[in-house]
């Protein structure tokens, strides 16, 4: 049994995957080639946003949208601490502080009700995540942030795709970060990523910063990196965009039906806010006891993934922007208790069936997994 199946998903594709693959190796404009033009011409009408600029991965679209924020040392960004270290790690790499507020016990996503009392003089920006394929109560962050003057930054790596109250991720906020890692729902075939706005200065400064600060060539007003993303993994992209809907929709409909199975079982399924989507980028569960649900589901050949067993705040690499221990009992709770089952588009019914059925069998012992995050 796979977790992602990407081999399911290029046999449906592989025509027009070679057909795109080949036009790049004629042409041989491997970077910045025709084919960027015309994903970011695509994803921009898909998203809903103005201007779409691709880049080298999703951690770059974090970096560069930071720096085109002016984002720099002694600064604060607020962020949550249960998302991948890019999140984080991009802030403290400006020199910045990134500050962790805790996490929706729900969604698990940033709380918008305890971002107030973290914004300080410093601070600068709000990055939200939208974890697991859901996106964050944007309009809820975005009205804090608006009060406070202050620019927000999604980080869309796991919620492409999804919707939030009838907008798509990405468009949401002043810059809306995602990534193309193979094994996201919308993904090329090596690193990439792309930054969305609708501010056409945001997106002017980004394209400059992405290619080393150039405006022109070999004119360099203001410092940036090497954060293109290649023509071919654009030709991936493009032969996945046709089909990028339906897949949207079975991960939906096998969302839905492992929650369905799993309904009154030991283990906590995730939740989605009313007039919310997910692309269930993953599909997690809390569980009282996590190692012998992963020992069981592993005797019976069902693969399994952490996402995160520890969260940014307890990251060595981040302790010295950290004043020291900080109280964030949602968070710390979840990274002990969530496990992700196997997700991706082409899961049969059986196969759905057998994996839950397993969970069921394996949680039914267990102490209470079904209190709450914040318990």
């Amino acid at each position: 049994m796979q977790f992602i199946d990407l081999k399911a998903q290029q046999a449906l594709i592989r025509p027009e995957l070679d057909r795109r693959i080949a036009a790049v190796l004629d042409h041989g404009q491997y970077i910045l080639g025709p084919e960027i033009d015309e994903m970011e011409r695509r994803l921009a009408e898909y998203v809903g946003a103005a201007h779409c600029v691709s880049v080298s991965s999703g951690t770059d679209a974090l970096s560069i949208a930071l720096m085109a924020l002016g984002i720099e040392a002694g600064d604060e960004v607020i962020t949550t601490p249960f998302s991948f270290i890019a999140t984080a790690e991009t802030v403290a790499l400006l020199g910045a502080r990134p500050v962790f507020v805790d996490v929706d016990p729900r969604t698990y996503n940033l709380d918008p009700a305890r971002i107030e009392a973290a914004i300080g003089p410093r601070t600068r920006a709000i990055l939200p995540v939208g974890l697991y394929g859901q996106c964050a109560d944007m309009e809820a962050i975005g009205a804090v942030a608006a009060a406070h003057g202050l620019p927000v930054v999604e980080d869309a790596a796991q919620s492409f795709g999804a919707t939030y109250r009838g907008r798509r991720s990405c468009a949401l906020s002043a810059i809306g970060c995602t990534s193309f890692f193979p094994a996201k729902p919308l993904g090329c075939y090596g690193d990439g990523g792309a930054c969305f706005t609708d501010d056409p200065a945001l997106a002017a400064r980004m394209r400059e910063i992405r290619n080393h600060g150039q405006d022109r060539r070999y004119h360099h007003p203001i410092l940036g990196l090497n954060g293109r993303m290649d023509t071919l993994q654009a030709a991936v992209i493009l032969a996945k965009l046709p089909i990028f809907d339906a897949e949207v929709a079975a991960r939906e409909r096998i969302g839905a039906r492992y929650s369905v199975l799993l309904d009154g079982a030991n283990c906590v399924t995730p939740w989605i806010a009313p007039g919310s989507t997910s692309v269930y980028a993953q599909y997690t569960l809390q569980v009282g006891d996590r190692e012998a649900l992963i020992k069981a589901l592993h005797e019976k050949g069902i693969p399994t993934a952490v996402h995160y067993p520890v969260t940014l705040d307890r990251q060595p690499a981040l302790a010295r922007w950290q004043p020291g221990a900080i109280a964030l009992p949602v968070a710390h709770r979840l990274a002990d208790r969530v496990v992700s089952l196997p997700m991706h588009p082409y899961l049969d019914e059986a196969t759905i069936e057998a994996v839950a059925a397993a969970v069921i069998e394996a949680t039914a012992g267990m102490a209470d997994s079904r209190g709450p995050a914040s318990a």
